[in-house]
């Protein structure tokens, strides 16, 4: 040996060599383990029967779209197509174009695709939905058929690999849920070309004991080839024609075979399948802890209610009874007494405050001081009553005088004396213009010392001085 390589010196070496030999390669295949990264990246790998390539999208060499066939050239008349990028699934069998790239954390190559294009479906997807079609139409995926799971099974019959993660972690499972249960394994090969008639021999066998309550056939993830035995008809068959439920375990969540479909019950791994057999032993804990209380808190509730009742029941007694009764009527007869003396003691009270309060009221309203104030108040009130009166009378007679002294300036007698008349009508009113008479009226003409009844016999009128 020339030299001693580190690590990091030999891959640098093979990337060297193996990007420089093939540049740009096509390659064919069928995609499995497909996974669409947040940042956009697609990573999966082509396979065939014999070998995988693990390949990486990244995805600045995608297109949204696609106006033309990016092998051809031919240009698409519909319009363009979404890139495979947005369309690939897993079994889509596709050609890719790319450079080998060695990736020297994991020291493993891989095809750094720049094109792909649908090369149809792969032929393991084509029969895994040929069989499950055909099978439907049996009806061996209706819901009405399938049975549920017994709650806590005593007794399971596990068809798998005997050494392999799928029983150990179905185990560990089981160890740590419900209250014990006896399972027994039926070792079976669960891949390759062997693996189905192995299945079903195993299922046989759990039937044919008749000792199992559940039947669990399980096994890990893997890729659809690795899965591909749980794809056969005659495990269908067998699984649809078994006499005890089956729950099914086989691979991870996004795996989903024929058995899968066919068993009463699809759990999504194996431990799936075990927490789907068993409760939770912590729930079941809980759940007794939960049962003791409700019935310590019922028996709690039930003593209290019975010890009111009793007691309710021993005051009823008691009140019932003739010695309470005549102990109620005495202290009834004590109480009215003790009532009525104190009503008798207000009464009499209050009758002397009365009695007080009006000699007191007597003797404000009509006491010596009393009557010595009001003869007082008499005397001064009969003053100024006197001396109003005189002062009114005094004002009257002065008015009655300036009156008397007008009436007789207004007395229509008084002209007369100075020898002037007073003449009326017939009808009593008096005569002030000759225009109120004609000739041949009558008239009194009232004078000094009597009246004289006239008549007229003509009329003149006083002359103006404008006349």
């Amino acid at each position: 040996m020339s030299r001693i390589f580190s690590v990091r010196e030999l891959t640098d070496a093979i990337k060297r060599t193996l990007e420089g030999a093939y540049p740009f390669v096509w390659v064919k295949g069928q995609v499995s383990n497909l996974t669409k990264a947040a940042s956009g990246h697609v990573y999966f790998s082509l396979k065939d029967a014999d070998a995988t390539l693990n390949c990486v999208w990244f995805r600045t060499a995608q297109r949204g779209e696609e106006s033309f066939d990016p092998l051809t050239g031919e240009v698409y008349e519909d319009g363009p197509r979404p890139s495979l990028a947005q369309t690939m699934r897993e079994g889509m069998e596709i050609m890719c174009a790319g450079r080998l790239n060695v990736y020297p954390p994991r020291g493993a190559y891989q095809l750094v695709v720049e094109i792909a294009q649908d090369a149809g479906l792969g032929r393991l997807y084509l029969e895994f939905e040929e069989l499950k079609r055909t099978l439907a139409a049996k009806g061996y995926f209706d819901a009405a058929r399938k049975r549920a799971l017994p709650y806590h099974p005593a007794r399971v019959a596990v068809v798998t690999a005997s050494t392999g993660a799928a029983i150990r972690d179905f185990l560990r499972i089981a160890g740590e849920r419900g209250w014990g249960a006896e399972i027994r394994i039926y070792p079976s090969l669960v891949q390759g070309d062997a693996a189905p008639q192995q299945i079903v021999e195993a299922l046989e066998a759990a039937n044919a004991h008749g000792w199992a309550d559940v039947i669990a056939l399980v096994r890990g993830g893997g890729s659809i080839e690795d899965l591909w035995a749980f794809n056969d008809v005659r495990v269908a068959d067998a699984v649809f024609g078994s006499a005890i439920p089956v729950i099914s375990g086989v691979g991870h969540e996004v795996d989903v075979t024929i058995a899968d479909l066919v068993a009463d019950v699809r759990a999504a791994t194996p431990s799936h399948a075990a927490q789907l057999l068993w409760p939770e032993r912590a729930t079941l804990m809980q759940t007794v802890d939960e049962c003791q209380m409700r019935l310590q808190r019922r028996w709690e509730s039930g003593m209290r209610e019975r010890e009111t009742l009793l007691a309710a029941l021993s005051r009823g007694l008691a009140w019932l009874s003739p010695a309470r009764q005549l102990q109620r009527l005495d202290e009834r007869f004590e109480d009215l007494e003790a009532r009525l003396a104190r009503a008798m003691e207000g009464k009499v009270s209050h009758a002397e405050m009365m009695v007080q309060g009006c000699a007191e009221r007597l003797v404000r309203a009509f006491g010596p001081d009393v009557v010595a104030q009001h003869a007082l108040r008499v005397s001064a009130l009969e003053d100024r009553l006197r001396w109003a009166g005189e002062k009114v009378l005094h004002g009257r007679q002065v008015v009655f005088e300036r009156l008397s002294a007008q009436l007789a300036v207004l007395d229509p007698m008084r002209p007369l004396e100075r020898g002037y008349s007073l003449v009326r009508q017939a009808d009593g009113s008096i005569l002030r213009s000759v225009h109120e008479v004609e000739v041949g009226s009558r008239l009194h003409v009232t004078v000094r010392d009597g009246v004289v009844e006239t008549e007229v016999t003509g009329t003149e009128a006083a002359k103006t001085g404008a006349e």
